[in-house]
């Protein structure tokens, strides 16, 4: 039994932050961040704005596309960096808010990777027939652990959620995934559990004491190389040829990283989708954020095959190839 993504959504906050805003906060402009990153704007959360509100709205549209109802769903995957709480899990809270109460459900910490670490757990879950129906939820408020003094990282980050519905199918589907990590080079980038020494002012003026830190040059060096080697890796397990990839989907951290990873791979512009620019890095939700755009700009058609790569903290990577939609598995 081949397991596949039957629906997809994703939620974002309405205020928008741009380059424009960051100028009178920190020391940077507009031309400096959009030459280095990419980014132009990026959406922010309320302080009182919790992961899992967005998760949520994120899960009940692609529970609507995926015509499955809660009730259906047996497993509740979140990937996440910025839980509501440590405990109960992010999981378990969308879980109620989506009414199904049926479902298993966990939060799975994997950083940007997360989401593609999640649709391997899915899949494996599915093909082995202990569940059915398992919803995938990327959800990050990262403005909620962004520094807005430090103008190295609070240019990158922005918060959102996307959620796909994978279930079984009579063709198509994810073809393979390739996951990894690197803890050598796990204080590369770090949130630290807390900090009493040393706060962070979110951008409502908000004091925080837990915040993102990032080697930017050694992360972005890992990037580049390890980007690229993964989705070949996928492609080599799933025995599909470069060439015949419709459509490469990239964790959305910075457009620098996107371009060298699309030379290294020989894609032209038009098979690789970005959308950092408006989003900038949202972690977790980046992927399945990006998915959703490009199913609703109708770059996927049935049949195409998609890359889905990633990389983050950790340091972790990850890819997925899919053959888009096929027929569902009837139930008997």
């Amino acid at each position: 039994m081949k397991a596949g993504i039957l629906g997809v959504g994703s939620a974002v906050p309405d205020r928008v932050l741009t380059n424009h805003d960051l100028e009178k906060m920190v020391d940077t402009s507009d031309e400096w961040i959009s030459t280095r990153t990419g980014i132009k704007e990026r959406r922010i959360s309320a302080p009182d704005d919790k992961t899992s509100d967005y998760a949520a709205k994120a899960a009940r549209k692609a529970l609507e596309r995926a015509g499955v109802a809660p009730g259906e769903i047996d497993l509740i995957i979140v990937a996440t960096l910025t839980p509501d709480m440590f405990c109960p899990p992010t999981a378990c809270i969308v879980q109620h808010k989506i009414d199904a109460p049926q479902a298993a459900a966990f939060d799975l910490s994997a950083a940007c990777s997360g989401f593609v670490y999640g649709l391997d757990v899915a899949v494996r879950g599915i093909e082995a027939g202990a569940y059915r129906n398992v919803l995938v939820i990327g959800a990050d408020l990262l403005s909620h652990v962004t520094d807005y003094t430090d103008r190295s990282t609070c240019v990158l980050f922005g918060d959102g959620a996307g959620a796909c519905v994978l279930g079984p199918v009579e063709r198509g589907g994810v073809l393979s995934t390739y996951l990894g990590a690197d803890g050598s080079g796990g204080e590369k980038l770090t949130i630290p559990a807390s900090r009493s020494n040393e706060e962070a002012s979110s951008p409502s003026g908000e004091r925080r004491g837990t915040y993102i830190r990032m080697d930017g040059n050694e992360v972005f060096k890992f990037a580049v190389r390890v980007m690229p080697e993964a989705a070949l890796e996928a492609l080599r397990r799933a025995g599909i040829p470069l060439e015949q990839v419709r459509l490469f989907i990239p964790h959305q951290a910075n457009i620098r990283i996107i371009d060298a990873a699309a030379k290294r791979l020989g894609v032209e512009g038009d098979r690789m989708f970005s959308n950092v620019h408006k989003y900038g890095n949202t972690s977790a939700a980046s992927i399945p954020i990006a998915l959703d755009e490009a199913l609703d700009q109708g770059r996927i058609a049935e049949g195409d095959v998609v890359v889905l790569v990633g990389f983050g903290g950790g340091l972790t990577w990850a890819a997925s190839v899919l053959e888009w939609t096929g027929e569902r598995v009837p139930r008997v």
